[in-house]
């Protein structure tokens, strides 16, 4: 059963790149911050996630920080190298950028996604979430092929109403 309004983030380790090289981070280190923002992609460096749902968050991001959100979290089902260079060329400074590496997280939540058609083998599916504390308060999961309720304007527009 896949992750719902009202659950706890699951204890997890994820990676990101520190300055020396691959660092692990928890998740409760991570949700512990007040408000996130995670968002989800199927791919780093493929098409809709390149040019429109990272970018969406970078453009956004101090909108982001002004209406509350601590941290805004990028996550893929590639490894830590892959995501650290997708970061580091859509100048993502502002993005944590996380990876699941074999998608066990994605598992974890429920939202993985079966991608072995497109020759991607398992991925997560693209969605967005606002955890307060490490509760999920708000969550936008896309469906097949789509890309509109887990964009940054989208999830910045339910921000703003709340």
């Amino acid at each position: 059963m896949a992750i719902q309004i009202g659950d706890r983030i699951p204890e997890f380790t994820l990676t990101t790149m520190g300055e020396k090289g691959p660092v692990p981070i928890a998740t409760n280190e991570i949700f512990s911050t007040g408000k996130v923002v995670l968002f989800s992609v199927p791919g780093a460096f493929t098409p809709t996630c390149s040019a429109r749902h990272l970018p969406g968050f970078i453009t956004h991001a101090d909108d982001f920080f002004a209406a509350g959100i601590n941290t805004i979290a990028c996550i893929a089902v590639n490894d830590v190298f892959v995501m650290d260079a997708w970061g580091k060329s859509a100048d993502a400074e502002n993005i944590l950028m996380l990876a699941d590496g074999n998608g066990d997280f994605a598992l974890e939540l429920g939202l993985e996604l079966d991608a072995t058609a497109f020759g991607m083998g398992q991925r997560s599916q693209r969605f967005a979430l606002i955890a307060e504390d490490g509760i999920v308060k708000k969550l936008y999961v896309e469906g097949p092929g789509e890309f509109r309720v887990s964009s940054a304007e989208y999830v910045l527009a339910r921000l703003q109403l709340s």
